[in-house]
């Protein structure tokens, strides 16, 4: 645990890895709520949101020993949620939205309306499951699409595609509305 020195959580970290209930309470308050709002943006689904953060942390406290301090606590904790996120939507059996053809309109930055945040996540949570989960993992979380290609099993090509569909589509409903 070398790197713990530059880690502001490892203190709390290590009392979990002992065991401490207490612990495990002041770590999951420190998350919760970004973890939360990850998986409601995912699922579009309060209750599934609900149900994917409790799994989360209990996968994150059964094996919190694992964690090396290689990363940020939160990334680690990201990564469980964005997994249980997936394994939930393939329980589902809802597949990948794909397309045939790409969207032949290009915007320029100047061209691209203003729209308020409150619309945006609404049309965002609107959208298919597949194109709403890489919107999110990309545009929202920071994933690049190589690694959005490992989680989700897709080529690197299908992601990008998919993120240029999202978008065209959340532009589509957001220029509607």
């Amino acid at each position: 645990m070398e790197n713990s020195n530059f880690y502001i959580h490892a203190p709390i970290i290590e009392e979990c890895i002992n065991g401490s209930s207490k612990a495990q309470y002041r770590l999951y308050n420190l998350y919760s709520k970004a973890m939360f709002n990850l998986a409601y943006r995912m699922m579009n689904n309060r209750e599934d949101a609900e149900d994917i953060l409790q799994e989360a942390f209990v996968e994150c406290f059964r094996n919190i020993a694992s964690f090396r301090f290689e990363s940020t606590f939160g990334a680690w904790l990201k990564k469980i949620t964005v997994n249980k996120c997936i394994n939930q939507i393939n329980k589902k059996k809802i597949d990948l939205m794909l397309c045939e053809t790409l969207p032949n309109t290009v915007y320029e930055e100047e061209d691209e309306p203003a729209y308020d945040t409150v619309k945006i996540f609404k049309g965002i949570g609107m959208l298919p499951y597949g194109y709403r989960i890489i919107l999110t993992l990309y545009l929202l979380e920071g994933y690049d699409h190589s690694e959005i290609s490992q989680i989700l099993g897709i080529s690197e090509s299908t992601s990008k595609s998919q993120y240029s569909r999202a978008k065209e589509k959340l532009r589509n409903s957001l220029s509607t509305n």
